[in-house]
């Protein structure tokens, strides 16, 4: 699968894990330097918290487009250490 904003692949794996109809990439397979730590957070009963990321292409910047779960609860494991994209990112296979 990959993951597409403002014209650039951002993320691109084979091994996607689909929770609630969201497809988790491995931070691993992310494009380096796209990516900017933010302080937003949510709250999902049964996953935990989630943090977030702004993309960044070029001059544009989409604030908060990137969730993960940096200790997702147990039910939600197979999730750790992957992210995920909303906010016009086009994920497709």
């Amino acid at each position: 699968m990959k993951a597409v904003w403002n014209g650039e692949t951002i993320a691109e794996s084979d091994d996607i894990v689909t929770v609630e109809g969201n497809a988790y990439f491995p931070a691993s397979s992310v494009r380096p330097g796209v990516l900017t730590a933010s302080t937003h957070t949510s709250v999902c009963p049964w996953k935990g918290t989630a943090h977030y990321h702004s993309l960044t292409v070029g001059d544009a910047v989409n604030q908060n487009a990137v969730w993960f779960y940096p200790e997702p609860k147990t039910a939600a494991a197979n999730i750790k250490d992957r992210v995920a994209f909303w906010k016009g990112v086009q994920v497709s296979a």
